[in-house]
């Protein structure tokens, strides 16, 4: 067992997502050139390729075999379907607000918890889920006029994610980083050629002109999106592993808080690339989901804390 550093692992940690906030913002600088489909499939080529020289020159090892397949292709399917949706709503939406959707996942993990493993979850962590969905209303505003129905589509990434951890919680855990990132490497490769081919063959004029970003097929590339795009493979690796490696330093309910830095970057770069200021109510609703997140983590550190001492006093 390797020893705990909760400092080094909150650093790697708000590093690491700094750098995916910065590919982020890059993705949403390529999305007039590029369509997702397009993106996705070089992306994760791009990222099987630098995993494979890792593993060649870095690591000295081959990615494992899956010890359960079903696993890692359920896994892998959950994590493209947030994927899709956090990417496909990044052109039409500020990065913070798509950022705020997607970080609603903690306490879909709490409802998932509830309605499909039967967990049993206080009315403080229910509370904490009500706060957590009221930030969100605070900043898509259903009530304005200015609301239209792709604004939940960061919303649905953070409800794929949340199936995303709790099968990694549940049936991915004796499977190694490198497997799972391989998994979804290649389902990203193979989701990418099926959306390029079926928008080459099925083609809607309209909808190509009117959202190219999601409707087009192959784009002619030059030598600037390639490039934006090998800069975002390269930042989404980086940051991945540093998020692995910050979770194998520290228990994941110390960094739970550090995580939500990602808002903060966010918002950095919509400021800077975008000049997109957010309003004091979505302020106030980040400030909601990210409480109610790290509340609901510590919760579930003290249940886990309370089984142990119960399970020690039960072999006295």
């Amino acid at each position: 067992m390797q020893e705990d550093h909760p400092t080094l692992a909150a650093s790697i940690m708000v590093v690491s997502l700094f750098l995916l906030a910065l590919q982020d913002s890059l993705v949403k600088l390529a999305s007039t050139d590029i369509s997702l489909w397009q993106f996705q499939m070089m992306r994760a080529g791009f990222n099987l390729a630098m995993l494979g020289l890792l593993a060649r020159f870095i690591w000295q090892d081959k990615s494992p075999r899956p010890k359960r397949l079903w696993a890692v292709v359920l896994r892998s399917t959950f994590l493209i379907g947030a994927m899709i949706c956090f990417f496909g709503a990044i052109p039409f939406l500020s990065l913070s607000q798509v950022a705020a959707g997607l970080y609603v996942f903690p306490l879909f993990v709490t409802v998932l918890s509830i309605l499909i493993l039967g967990e049993t979850v206080g009315p403080r962590r229910i509370v904490a889920v009500v706060a957590g969905f009221s930030g969100t209303l605070l900043i898509l505003k259903p009530w304005s006029d200015t609301f239209q129905w792709y604004f939940l589509v960061p919303v649905l990434a953070g409800l794929f994610y949340a199936a995303t951890v709790l099968t990694t919680r549940k049936s991915c855990r004796e499977e190694s980083p490198a497997t799972l990132a391989l998994g979804v490497s290649v389902a990203f490769i193979l989701v990418g050629a099926l959306g390029i081919a079926v928008m080459e063959v099925v083609e809607n004029d309209e909808l190509a002109h009117e959202l190219p970003y999601l409707f087009e097929g192959w784009n002619t590339l030059t030598w600037y999106i390639t490039g934006l795009i090998l800069a975002c493979s390269v930042l989404n690796l980086t940051a991945n592993i540093g998020l692995a490696k910050a979770y194998q330093s520290a228990e994941s309910s110390w960094l739970a808080p550090f995580d939500y830095s990602y808002l903060v970057f966010a918002t950095f770069w919509s400021v800077v690339m975008w000049n997109d200021v957010p309003d004091f109510a979505s302020f106030v609703g980040m400030a909601l989901i990210a409480a109610s997140g790290c509340y609901v983590a510590w919760r579930e550190r003290k249940d886990k804390q309370l089984e142990l001492a119960d399970y020690n006093r039960a072999l006295r």
